[in-house]
Formats: structure tokens, sequence, C-alpha cells
């Protein structure tokens, strides 16, 4: 059974930094793509980074040169240092991993208060 648990999210100021991660299990991590997503209320659930298992990264316009998506494929993890936070960086961010199939983590909330 794949699980994919996000960890590090919270409340955090304006211009502050988080670091999320996703710990990966009943998968063959290091064959999967790897990605951040987030869902605002009201809104869209949409991309924020993604790395290749071949570690290609791509991110949203909106957080390129402020997030870092990084992955430990011994530890079977994936991380997003997100720095330089703004309120609209608020969201629930989810972990999902795709080899063909998606599957998705239960997300952690993002707060960032201005």
């Amino acid at each position: 059974q794949v699980r994919l648990v996000e960890s590090g999210g919270g409340l955090v100021q304006a211009g502050g930094s988080l670091r999320l991660s996703c710990a990966a299990s009943g998968l063959a991590f290091g064959s999967y793509a790897m990605g951040w997503y987030r869902q605002a209320p009201g809104k869209e659930r949409e991309l924020v980074a993604a790395i290749s298992s071949g570690g290609i990264t791509n991110y949203a316009d909106s957080v390129k040169g402020r997030f870092t998506i990084s992955r430990d494929n011994t530890k079977n993890t994936v991380s997003l240092q997100m720095n330089s936070l703004k309120p609209e960086d608020t969201a629930v961010y989810y972990c999902r991993a795709a080899a063909g199939y998606a599957h998705w983590g239960q997300g952690t909330q993002v707060t960032v208060s201005s």
C-alpha cells in the first residue's frame, strides 16, 4: 500500500521560511516523479514544484526563485524548501507521486500571515 505522509506545515509570518517533507512508502520511490501541489480555499489545486525520477525540476512561475524541491532516494523523501513566503502562499500543500498512476498525501496546512 502506497503511503505519502507530509510534514512541516504551520503558521509563519510573511518573509519567513518553512520546509515541507514527504515520506513515501510502499512504492519504488526512485522510479516515481514527485511533486508538491497546493490548494487554497475556493481555488483549484495547482502544481507548485515537481522533480522527475532523474532529478529534473519544474516550478510554478509564482514560486520560482523562492522555493526549492529536492529528493533523497535513499530515504524515500521529497522536500520543499520555501523561502520569502507570502500571504498568497497560504494553502494546503499536497505531496504527489506519479508513475503512470498518481498517489496523493493527506496534505499539510501552510498559513502565511501578513
